[in-house]
Order: structure tokens, then C-alpha cells, then sequence
């Protein structure tokens, strides 16, 4: 497997006010082309500004960011917007959909804001089919229950054919069996596409879907290990 994801010495400092504060201290780590990762920590741990700078929402203050073999950091913001277009979808808790329009609409945005035309409607469809949506592509947010929204989310994140998927505690907002579906999701589209999932979350459970865990605690790596006992998510719901 290639090295899609190459972070070597990764710095983070914050400043507030007078107080500096050091959210990563020197984090290395690589992810391979087609891996489904868990980046798993508490509040404060640091995860959330490590899957910022491998999103390119956010720029590290120090270190190294390869993507793809591209280094990050001699981006500037519009080279980063056209990378997460292109090449990352992103997965949250809260759904982020647009309430008032229908869940087609909400897929084909992405295609809007990235100026592609043409076949839209089609490649829309065609992501919500393929999270088990395409019967309810005509319905809005409030019309659907949360797996239903959260499925649309995924579809959205699909649309521009990313290589990477980055999904930020994605069931939290979700039941026990709900969240299982759209684990069974994220597995399928791993498997099925060769999509890199990462998932970033605090429940192990949830980081039990992936096939590696990496543990960060207090802005380093606390741990890296394969998933000795993998769930396999979506059996029964023919994922």
C-alpha cells in the first residue's frame, strides 16, 4: 500500500492572550492509501487538531504534512480549498445539512462550490444510492430521522469521489443500532471503493470498526496498534 498520509514532527500552538498553548507536541504517524484508522483520544487529547491539519482546515506550526506526497504546508488557502474539495469528505456529528433543501440538493453542493457541472444530478444520485438513500433523495432534513440525515451527510462526502473520508465522531448523535448502520457504511465504502476512512472519536467502541487505533493523550501518540478484534459492522442490513 502507498503512503497517502506522511506527518512527521507535527507542532501546534495556540496562543491565548499571553499563554501559549501546545495542543500537538510532535506527532509522527503514516496512514496508507485504503486504510480505515481510528484517531481516538479524550477531550483536550489533541485529536481534534491533528484531523484539522490532515483535513487542511487548519496549518501546523512546525513539522511535516504530506498528502499524497504533497507537502501542505507551501499551500496557500485557495490550494487548500480546491484539496479538501477534491480529495477529503467530511463526516460530522451534527449532520450540517442545509434544513430547507432536499437531501439530493444537499449532495450536489459540494459539486456546486468545486464550479463542477454537467452530470450533477446524476453523480448525486448515485452517492445516495449508494449509502441507501436514493428513495428519499427528494426529502428535506426534517423529514428524515438522524441515520437517515447521517447517510445523506455520507453521500455528500462521496460525491466528489474524495480518496479520503474523514468522519468526526460520527455516531455520536445516534442509538447503539443506528450507529452500527452507518459503522456498516463507512466499512463498506472502505472495502467496496478503497476509500481511506478516518475515523476520529473518544468511544472505543466505535474505534473497534476500524482496522488500526491510533491513541493520542496530551498532543503525542500515546499508541498505534491493529485492531486484534475488529467489529464488523452491517451483516444483518446486507452492507
Amino acid at each position: 500500500m502507498s503512503d497517502l498520509i506522511v506527518v512527521k514532527d507535527l507542532t501546534k500552538v495556540y496562543s491565548m492572550g499571553d499563554v501559549e498553548v501546545q495542543a500537538l507536541r510532535g506527532v509522527s504517524l503514516t496512514i496508507h492509501q485504503g486504510e480505515m484508522v481510528a484517531i481516538m483520544g479524550p477531550s483536550g487529547s489533541g485529536k481534534s487538531t491533528l484531523m484539522n491539519i490532515i483535513g487542511c482546515l487548519d496549518q501546523p506550526s512546525d513539522g511535516t504534512y504530506l498528502l499524497d506526497g504533497v507537502n501542505v504546508a507551501d499551500l496557500n488557502d485557495n490550494q487548500l480549498a480546491n484539496i479538501r474539495n477534491q480529495k477529503i469528505g467530511f463526516v460530522f456529528q451534527q449532520y450540517m445539512l442545509l434544513q430547507r433543501t432536499s437531501a439530493l440538493r444537499n449532495v450536489e453542493l459540494p459539486m456546486l462550490y468545486g464550479g463542477k457541472g454537467g452530470n450533477r444530478h446524476e453523480r448525486a444520485r448515485a452517492a445516495l444510492a449508494a449509502v441507501g438513500m436514493v428513495e428519499r433523495m427528494h426529502h428535506k432534513p426534517n423529514e428524515l430521522s438522524g441515520g437517515q440525515q447521517q447517510r445523506v451527510a455520507i453521500a455528500r462526502a462521496l460525491v466528489n469521489e474524495p480518496r479520503i473520508i474523514m468522519a468526526d465522531e460520527p455516531t455520536g448523535a445516534l442509538d447503539t443500532r443506528t450507529g452500527e448502520e452507518i459503522m456498516g457504511i463507512f466499512q463498506k465504502l472502505n472495502r467496496d471503493q478503497g476509500i481511506t476512512v478516518i475515523l476520529v472519536t473518544h468511544e472505543h467502541d466505535v474505534a473497534q470498526h476500524a482496522e488500526r487505533i491510533i491513541s493520542v493523550r496530551d498532543g503525542v501518540i500515546a499508541g498505534d496498534e491493529a485492531v486484534k478484534e475488529r467489529i464488523i459492522a452491517g451483516a444483518a442490513l446486507g452492507l
